[in-house]
């Protein structure tokens, strides 16, 4: 398929996350994906969406930390992190959009990076992949391809983002974009109130790093302590994404079974919920892990758990944790997500929204009959490496001059 796709020279990819965050998102999947096919990627860092908290020493740590590394970039420029792909971190005032001089400046500071570091690498009318709308006045007299944008979350629903300013600017973006792709249902129906050419394509997964909890191999010492069976839930501890109190009372109703959350909590969040969870003998929070030994956890894990809360942020959320763990091996119980419509048992996926029905659908995957390698094998072609390959060849209605072909 990939020769039969054509691939661009090169891409300026607008991210919301920075390069070297510890949870990965779409945006770094996507840029190493279409990088491994031989595209240059600009990787433009988040340009600050949300306003820092002034009590929060973690929101005032990024910012400095961005700073510095805003400063690094001034002077070294754009610095090659992975093959094919230079990561730029903007020196810009953080959450510029909300004010017209800060957003002036911004815009001046970002067009002279970019135009900096494309002429560095040698960019010729690059792709253009959006994450956000603040970024449609830079490329504004950019000598570019076509506008992409990859519509993942909704932003707008996020605690901190000034959702008065994102949603006129999204839907600007949307007008203009020749091509979006969006990873929920929800998100795809808003996009398409505004761009008729919007395609669906859910969130996919490395099945090749994920599959690696299929060979056998050691469990870490932290987990093998732990009775089975063992119940996963691994991210970023969110109390805007996450139901901790279905959480609490389904850890109480099956005592027997062992509640392993992995990760930390967002930053500047000190949940009541999670403190009280961290109180229950049988549930165990073993903190955050590198995603190079997430496999080897889930190689020792029973069932995967997306307990999410239902909210409008998460209407709009197809977790990537759903393919990592079926390719994992591991069959999955979530609460009733949009995207759960679609999906069922067939699919390795069971449903619960209240804690008696979530306990209820984790006994049916622990009873199922069903072997590692055939719930792995779900994943088929839900692999970044395939769905950047589909979201190329829908590209291709506009030739990469950036032209309707």
């Amino acid at each position: 398929m990939a020769e039969a796709v054509k691939v661009p020279q090169s891409c300026i990819l607008f991210a919301t996350a920075d390069w070297d965050e510890p949870y990965w998102t779409n945006k770094q999947h996507c840029a190493q994906s279409i990088a491994a096919l031989g595209t240059q990627v600009l990787y433009v860092e988040s340009v600050g969406l949300r306003s820092p908290k002034a009590g929060s020493a973690k929101d005032w740590g990024r910012l400095w930390n961005r700073l510095y590394k805003g400063l690094e970039s001034l002077i070294l420029g754009a610095r090659e992190r992975a093959p094919r792909i230079y990561v730029l971190s903007p020196l810009l005032i953080p959450a510029g959009h909300r004010r017209p001089w800060a957003r002036a400046l911004n815009r001046l500071l970002l067009k002279a990076a970019i135009a900096r570091a494309t002429w560095q690498h040698g960019f010729r009318k690059p792709l253009i992949w959006a994450y956000h709308p603040f970024m449609l006045d830079v490329i504004d007299g950019m000598d570019c391809g076509p506008l992409l944008y990859h519509c993942v979350d909704d932003l707008a629903a996020v605690p901190g983002v000034d959702g008065a300013s994102f949603r006129p600017a999204e839907i600007a973006l949307l007008r203009r974009a020749q091509v979006v792709f969006a990873t929920a249902p929800a998100l795809a129906e808003h996009c398409r109130q505004y761009n008729s050419n919007t395609h669906y394509m859910p969130n996919v997964v490395d099945a090749e790093h994920f599959g690696r909890a299929l060979e056998f191999g050691p469990i870490p010492a932290d987990l093998a302590a732990i009775p089975e069976p063992r119940l996963i839930y691994h991210g970023v501890l969110s109390d805007f994404k996450i139901d901790f109190q279905l959480l609490l009372d389904a850890a109480r109703l099956r005592p027997g079974w062992s509640w392993v959350l992995i990760g930390e909590e967002r930053e500047g969040q000190k949940s009541p919920l999670v403190a009280e969870l961290k109180t229950l003998p049988n549930v165990h929070f073993l903190g955050y892990k590198p995603y190079a030994l997430l496999p080897d956890y889930l190689r020792g894990m029973q069932v995967g758990l997306l307990p999410s809360l239902i909210n409008d942020y998460t209407r709009g959320m197809f977790p990537m944790k759903y393919y990592e763990y079926l390719a994992a091996g591991l069959l999955v119980v979530s609460t009733p997500l949009d995207f759960a419509r679609e999906y069922g048992e067939a699919q390795g996926l069971a449903c619960g929204a209240i804690p008696a029905a979530f306990v209820e659908a984790i006994q049916t995957q622990l009873d199922r009959a069903t072997s590692r390698n055939k719930v792995a094998g779900l994943v088929g072609f839900n692999t970044w490496n395939a769905r950047s390959l589909r979201m190329l060849a829908a590209v291709e209605i506009f030739d990469l001059e950036g032209q309707i072909a």
